[in-house]
């Protein structure tokens, strides 16, 4: 008889993942992508803190973990995804059981450094202990950059991860995990790594270069924003590291949930609808209208709803919308917006929500039902944003029939094709330069073409069509992980 191979493996490691702990899109990911991969034959593991208020998994094992001085006996707790992947949280009271995943406000807890350097010699201490070793680390963000630093350094020998590849992917440049150089010892890491080449950046230590500069190759969330990210614009003065790793580096645009997002079938809409079948979405805007207080006479219905779900802060384009406060309330249209961030940025709807009652609602915090109710009563969608690394939202307006208003940066330049004369594909409106002149033209035309109801419909269609499923984006995920066993070092383990 022959012997069953053994399914490829990947460890991934990260400080979120749904349905567990979430800020933000990072999350995401990594609650769809393992099971994403899982599908198409990988063993996937994703380990993260199993922080205050967790109560999912089972316990698998305790053993003592360390990172320099600090010891502490870690237990590891087995939680199963869908599509047989699987999640491992990492107890460790002193580090994860506070207030808040990061820090508190805005403030980061001080010991920032060693929880996250803690959770990634976890992870590792964790694949070392099974009796086959991973094909390949994917490690995701600054709180995961040491991991292709120790698997070099810590493990280079080590019997089950010596030679064991790392991909490291880039969510957001913007955060960089830095730290002050002289933590490098109570990291276990000798002042070698305090190198231009290694984790060095302008006398600190990060992270994140660590990440980018230890692994076989590095990813990021969008084709276009791995463009943008080489240039000082966008670089975030990682600019030049990033240029220097500019053959490795690939832009693997994210995939969203089509099944938690599926107007078809979606708990919490009023009624289900289709590309096929898309007056349902007529009930679905008044459901809207009602809940946020804004007239639902015939005039009302039938004028474009626009619908804004985000954090109110600049790099979302908040700065370009309270530029055209005044103007808005103008358009021929009404605006429902759900988010929290910026004081002044909340404010301002509040300001223009009681002066517009009758075209404007805000409601000024987040409610998941209500996000899915905004993206399936919506006619369009809007994000300005500044930067915007891959962006989800313009993928979920799309699947329901509503069609986005974006600029064209990152993964909101790759997922939206413009609409333009004889262009039969188009998908949403799209601004290139970042100005209130400029939204302002995206909006007025997408609410001029919002009464030509046959090109509507095809925009709204030819969006619904688009696949932006896991799958693709695991396919691909795959590929990289397969070139970077492949490219692994002569003499390391077949």
């Amino acid at each position: 008889m022959t012997a069953k191979r053994a399914r490829p493996s990947v460890l991934i490691i990260g400080s979120e993942a749904q349905p567990f702990a979430k800020t933000g899109g990072l999350a995401d990911v990594l609650g769809a992508l393992p099971p994403a991969l899982a599908r198409f034959g990988w063993a996937a593991t994703v380990v993260l803190p199993r922080y205050r208020g967790v109560t999912a998994g089972a316990p698998v094992e305790t053993f003592p973990v360390t990172v320099g001085g600090f010891t502490r006996d870690a237990a590891f707790f087995e939680a199963p995804l869908a599509d047989g992947a699987r999640a491992i949280l990492v107890d460790c009271p002193d580090l994860y059981d506070r207030e808040s995943l990061y820090g508190v406000g805005n403030v980061d807890y001080a010991d920032n450094a060693l929880r996250f350097a803690f959770l990634t010699r976890a992870a590792l201490e964790f694949a070392g202990r099974r009796s086959a070793p991973p094909l390949v680390v994917h490690a995701h963000d600054w709180q995961a950059g040491l991991a292709p630093v120790y698997l070099s350094t810590l493990y280079a020998s080590h019997p089950v991860l010596a030679g064991t590849p790392s991909v490291f992917t880039i969510h957001n440049l913007a955060y960089q995990g830095i730290f002050d150089a002289s933590l490098l010892p109570s990291l276990d890491l000798g002042w070698d790594q305090l190198t231009v080449g290694r984790l060095e950046y302008w006398g600190r230590i990060s992270f994140l270069k660590g990440g980018i500069n230890g692994s076989r190759f590095v990813t990021t969330v969008s084709r276009r924003y791995a463009e943008e990210i080489q240039t000082p614009e966008f670089g975030f003065g990682f600019d030049g590291i990033l240029r220097a790793r500019g053959a490795d580096l690939v832009g693997i645009l994210n995939g969203i949930d089509t099944r938690e997002w599926d107007p078809a079938d979606d708990r919490f809409l009023p009624a289900r609808f289709d590309a096929d079948h898309l007056e349902p979405k007529a009930t679905v805007k008044l459901a809207v209208l009602r809940r946020y207080g804004l007239p639902v006479d015939e005039g009302a219905q039938q004028r474009p709803l626009v619908g804004i779900v985000s954090r109110m802060v600049d790099q979302k384009g908040f700065d370009l919308i309270a530029a055209l406060a005044d103007d808005l309330p103008r358009l021929d249209a009404s605006f429902v917006v759900l988010g929290t961030g910026d004081p002044a940025y909340q404010d301002m709807w509040r300001v223009l929500a009681a002066r517009h009652p009758d075209r404007i609602g805000a409601q000024i915090g987040f409610d998941e039902a209500l996000a899915h109710l905004i993206e399936g009563g919506a006619d369009m969608f809007l994000m300005p944003s500044r930067f915007e690394p891959c962006g989800l939202n313009q993928m979920y307006s799309m699947r329901y029939g509503t069609v986005p208003v974006v600029h064209a940066v990152g993964g909101l330049a790759d997922t939206v094709e413009d609409d333009q004369p004889r262009r039969r594909k188009a998908t949403g409106f799209v601004f290139r330069e970042y100005t209130p002149a400029a939204l302002l033209d995206a909006l007025t035309r997408a609410v001029t073409r919002f009464a030509d109801r046959t090109r509507w419909r095809a925009l709204q269609v030819a969006g619904m069509q688009r696949d932006f499923s896991w799958d693709r984006s695991a396919q691909e995920y795959v590929k990289i992980y397969e070139r970077a066993f492949g490219a692994r070092p002569r003499g390391t383990r077949a």
